[in-house]
Formats: C-alpha cells, structure tokens, sequence
C-alpha cells in the first residue's frame, strides 16, 4: 500500500489549485512543457514497443515517487508519473497537446476543468473494473470519459477561539460576509488566479445567480474583504489559524481544513468550515486518446479507484476518497466532515465550462481583479 504523510493544503499549497488563466496559453506553451518533469515534451512515453511502462502525469501536488512504486507493485507495469503543473496547467497541457499525448494517462483534472477536457476528446472513454459505486454519482458524462478519484469542497473556514474572545457570533453564510459586523474580517482568494477561488466564486454563481453574484462580491469587497492570489497567501499569511502574524479570522479554504487545525489531544479543532458555503471540487482521471500504452493506462485507472490507493487519499492528499467505504481518519469524521450533496453549492460541470469565463470577466468588471 502506498504511504505519505500527512499533506494539508498548508504543506501542500495547493499548487494545483492556483492558475485559473484561460485556455489560450498557446505562446508559453513551448515553455510550460518544457518544464514537465521527467520526460521532454516532444516524448511520446512507452513507444518503441515498451509494453511494460506506463507513464501517469498529474498536477505537482501529487506524490510521484510514493505512487510509481506502490501501482508498479499492483499492476505488474513500470509506472513512471511526471508532473505538469496545477490543474489548470495540466489541463491545458492535455488540450493542446491533443494528438500526441505526453503521457498514456492523467490525473488531477477538477470540476472547474472536466468539461474542457471531455469537449476536446482529450480522453478515451473508460469505465475503470470494481470502480466504487459512488463514483457514478460524479460522473461528467455517461461515457465514462473521466473517472473520478478523490473529492473536496472548498468552503469559508472561521477561527472559532478569535469569535469566542471577541464575543463575537461565528458567521454562518455567505451574507454573514456582507454584514458590517464582520468588516474587515475575511480574506477571499482572486478567482482569475486560483481555482480555489474560481470554486468560491461557482459556488456564489450558484447561490446568488449570474445575475447576482457579482454584486455579492461588490458586497464583500465594500465590507473590506481582502483578496489574495493565492491559499497560502490567505491561509499562512492573513489567517489568524495560519501560523503566521495574521489577523482575519475568515478564509476561504476547505472543508478538511479543520481536521490541520485538531489540537494535540485530539478534542477539539481551532478553526471550523462553514458548510453552508462550501463547493464541491471532484478530481478526475483518465486515459488520454492516442496513448502509446493505453493498456497499461487502464490498469493504472484501475488502481486508483481501487481500495488499496483510496484509503491513502486523506493523508496523502488531503481529499476525501470517491469510495464511500473507504475509512478516513476520526478526527475527520469528527472535525471535517465532507458536505453533504444537497448542502453544496454546486454547479454542473458543462455549466461551469460554459460560463467560467463570462463570469470572470463580468467580476473584474466589477471589483477591478
């Protein structure tokens, strides 16, 4: 079984989730690809009749060498997993490179980003052996395009202790941002620039409306909301629970946020999610078409849904594994509880797809991101 310690996005910074540019990257694309670890961009891994290696490529917030070796052992191929950027630079990577794939198959794509890959035929269809049963339910289209892996949802986390020595109620919504009781309190992350932050602003598209997010924004920002580039920035920097010199005690961050925060006995968390806010993220894998082993990328898929690798997903990435049966951590169970469905504030993933940019635009607009 693969292992990795804990990785919380404070570790971790959520690379991946950073870079919400659009699609037309074609002049730095020379560049970002050169910049793929672990094999040249013009590689087409496992050719020359290497039927036995299998290359995976993922955003750079995965554990590379802990996986290659644990599906190695479980597949009987030389898995080898090269990191392309977060997920919004694995994505684009994929897309233009269509037709000649740097790798057989991926991982790390997320909801913001699923319906860009299926629209594009990026993928070959494939419905993975003993996928988990919840796996259907986040499934981006009925072909089996992408398989789901591990799941998320991106919510404001408060800290509790600051509200309780200021005798201050504990916010409960997103309009508890808006009211003036609350000024200067919270720290939000720019949509354009982190997809942590694209989540947040689907997740007020889907509250609010297209009609009326942009004005919840406004709201926010008139009642002295800072917007930072990217988590870390947000959570390490101005977050009174980052471990720095921070002074807001609201952030947007995730809903396994709080189980970073448990104290040292276990009994308690320093912070909590407000799961009234929260928007569900789904990562994704697949097969990429043209793959040169797609074989071998099946049985990698395999293994990433299977029980072995789903049990490592809290500690090794911090996520919440698709299997429904898979064990999390008490303390998760406890402090971080995954949001139910009909609490999400969520948005179908072709909806996303087809109104992410309109929105970004009409928000800069706005509150001049």
């Amino acid at each position: 079984m693969m292992s990795a310690g804990p990785s919380h996005p404070a570790a971790r910074v959520r690379r991946r989730r950073s870079a919400l540019a659009p699609l037309a990257l074609a002049a730095a694309l020379g560049v970002a690809l050169a910049g793929c670890s672990g094999t040249a961009p013009d590689a087409n891994p496992g050719e020359a009749g290497d039927a036995k290696k299998v290359t995976l490529v993922v955003h750079d917030s995965f554990p590379n060498e802990e996986f290659a070796e644990a599906a190695s052992e479980a597949t009987g191929y030389e898995v080898e997993v090269i990191s392309a950027g977060d997920g919004g630079e694995l994505t684009n990577k994929l897309v233009l490179t269509k037709g000649a794939p740097i790798a057989d198959a991926f991982f790390g794509v997320d909801t913001i980003f699923a319906s860009r890959v299926v629209e594009n035929g990026v993928a070959e269809p494939y419905t993975p052996e003993g996928a988990p049963e919840a796996a259907s339910e986040y499934a981006v289209d009925d072909a089996g395009s992408l398989t789901p892996v591990d799941r998320g949802a991106v919510c404001v986390n408060i800290d509790t202790g600051w509200f309780a020595e200021q005798g201050l109620p504990e916010p409960q919504s997103y309009e508890d941002l808006a009211d003036p009781a609350y000024r200067d309190l919270s720290v939000l992350l720019d949509p354009t620039a982190s997809s942590t932050g694209a989540s947040f602003l689907v997740g007020t598209v889907a509250e609010f409306g297209e009609d009326g997010f942009a004005e919840y924004w406004q709201s926010l920002v008139d009642n002295g909301a800072r917007i930072e580039q990217g988590w870390s920035d947000a959570y390490n920097g101005q977050f009174t629970q980052g471990g720095g010199d921070g002074t807001r005690p609201i952030v947007v961050s995730y809903s396994s946020s709080p189980a970073f925060t448990v104290s040292e006995d276990g009994s308690a968390s320093t912070t909590r999610a407000l799961l009234d806010t929260c928007t569900g993220q789904v990562e994704y894998a697949g097969v990429l078409a043209g793959a040169a082993n797609p074989e071998g990328a099946r049985a990698v898929i395999d293994y990433l849904v299977s029980p072995e690798f789903q049990a490592t997903i809290p500690d090794a990435m911090y996520m919440y594994p698709i299997d429904a049966e898979a064990e999390i951590p008490a303390s998760w169970a406890e402090f971080a509880p995954m949001p139910s469905r009909d609490q999400a504030n969520d948005l179908p993933a072709a909806e996303i797809e087809r109104g992410r940019e309109g929105w970004l635009k009409t928000l800069s607009e706005q509150i001049g991101l």
